[in-house]
């Protein structure tokens, strides 16, 4: 068996890769548990070295790549060039972040006349099963976050090679196993293997430890009941998106001329394949909201394409299940007609439509965006608590004055992992700060970041180890420190 990748623009095959077969999959599981103790016993210094070497690698290719990245996409050259440096930094990042050490969180009490002597730190996983997303081929595919905090704090990976993109999966494997290779890191680091059963092994294999995914709740939850079926349970750290409000007070609305354009831009983006796409602009009544936005629609013309037929396909029956549930088609740009091209489209629905269990409750992945209006900040708290929780949010305010602005922040902050003032929520930057997750169903682990340096958080694990002798103890923990790692002794920073 084998996985076809196509044109998006035409429909024609691009690429087949053939199925992992499964003497394969054992070698590379094998060969990255034999890699998983010699990772762990690295320093993150060193760590930084292999991830730099991938990095300088990627951008070396980056004009190959793109072009591979577009005949599987159509995403465009110019976006995935600058995606191949994207990815490209955060690999470079996460490096940086594994090198300050303060993720292992070396922590020391000395031992007392009543209490023990403990040494706490957290201690790479093993072996990571990595899915990428068809939405972002580099910055979330197999060389992606996922991959690179993984990689950062100690952990092999085996990527598994994503269906619309997979000639451009193998390619970049090929480029980073050469990369990794040639600095220094044992073999096992880093692996791909592609096919749908072959995914479905990876996370049933004794060897994975952890899952990273990004992608549908449907692909999402489905790697989370296979990994919670094994015999030893493992974590899935599932981004799965949902539907990401924007609201607009009554201050805000004052220009919304100007915030229909750029709603309009945000969830066009990519022809609307973010999992930060704003889905639902929720805006005070009387604000002419609805028309505003289909006049934006109407003025930008997108020509949205999709990544897969399938995506194309559920655009379309999206539309339609919104319309059954009670919404109003306001303005729609018509499919260009060739490829996996889909409609973009502008509708309106009264508050009261947002029921529980109403189809406009779920997303609609594309350049779709739903209008509600609300009476005033009681109905706007009412229509916001029958929401799913989401990765992101975005408020625009009249400014620092807006009396409104703030309790609104509060009412998003309760259920969105991150909350934009008078921002888009579209970008995901990877800083130190970031926040992407969101509570359930936006995501599996709600305490966790899938884009950020507490992303390394994932793949690790404390241990704590009481009166064992300092020659015992893993490197990141004895008395003099040879990593040269953060650490806080008797609950202070020396």
């Amino acid at each position: 068996m084998s996985v076809t990748s196509f044109d998006p623009r035409t429909g024609a095959v691009v690429a087949t890769v053939a199925d992992t077969k499964d003497a394969e999959l054992r070698a590379v599981l094998a060969a990255a548990t034999a890699a998983a103790p010699v990772l762990a016993a690295t320093s993150p210094a060193q760590r930084r070295t292999w991830l730099h070497a991938v990095a300088d690698a990627l951008e070396s290719h980056r004009d190959e790549l793109a072009r591979l990245a577009d005949l599987e996409t159509a995403l465009g050259s110019e976006r995935l060039t600058g995606e191949v440096t994207r990815a490209a930094g955060q690999l470079r990042f996460y490096a940086e972040v594994a090198a300050e050490g303060s993720y292992v969180d070396v922590t020391v009490d000395e031992p007392t006349a009543t209490t023990p002597g403990l040494v706490r730190v957290n201690r790479p996983l093993g072996p990571v099963a990595v899915f990428g997303a068809s939405n972002f081929p580099f910055a979330f595919s197999v060389l992606g976050n996922d991959t690179a905090m993984a990689l950062a704090a100690g952990c092999p990976v085996v990527a598994k090679a994503h269906p619309a993109h997979a000639g451009l999966s193998v390619r970049q494997a090929e480029i980073a196993r050469e990369a990794l290779a040639a600095a220094g890191a044992p073999r096992g680091t880093f692996a791909v293997v592609s096919g749908h059963q072959v995914g479905v092994d990876l996370v049933r294999a004794p060897e994975i430890t952890a899952v990273g995914f990004t992608g549908s709740q449907a692909g999402g939850m489905a790697l989370w009941r296979i990994a919670h079926e094994r015999d030893v349970v493992i974590p899935v750290y599932a981004e799965m998106g949902t539907v990401n409000p924007v609201v607009v007070t009554a201050a805000g609305a004052r220009d919304f001329e100007a915030v229909a354009k750029g709603l309009v831009g945000s969830f066009t983006l990519g022809s609307g394949q973010f999992c930060t796409k704003p889905g639902l602009l929720l805006a005070p009544a009387g604000a002419g909201a609805a028309q505003a936005v289909a006049d934006a629609l109407r003025s930008a013309a997108p020509e949205p394409v999709m990544l897969t037929s399938a995506i194309a396909d559920g655009v379309r029956t999206g539309l339609a299940a919104m319309v059954a549930a009670g919404a109003e088609v306001i303005a729609e740009v018509p499919a260009a007609g060739a490829g996996w091209s889909a409609p973009a489209a502008v509708l309106a629905a009264p508050a009261a439509a947002l029921a529980p269990g109403s189809r406009l409750l779920e997303e609609t992945f594309g350049a779709v965006v739903l209008v509600v209006e609300y009476a005033d900040t009681a109905d706007l708290a009412a229509v916001l608590g029958r929401l799913q929780p989401s990765l992101a949010a975005s408020v625009f305010t009249g400014g620092a004055e807006d009396d409104q602005a703030g309790q609104v922040v509060g009412l998003l902050s309760g259920q969105v992992g991150r909350v934009a003032v008078d921002a888009w929520p579209t970008g995901v930057a990877f800083t130190w700060a970031q926040q992407h997750g969101g509570p359930w169903p936006a995501t599996s682990a709600p305490a966790v970041t899938s884009v950020g340096a507490a992303g390394l958080a994932r793949f690790v694990r404390p241990v704590a180890y009481q009166s064992a002798p300092d020659a015992w103890l893993p490197p990141e923990a004895q008395a003099a420190n040879p990593w040269g790692l953060p650490r806080r002794v008797d609950g202070k920073r020396p």
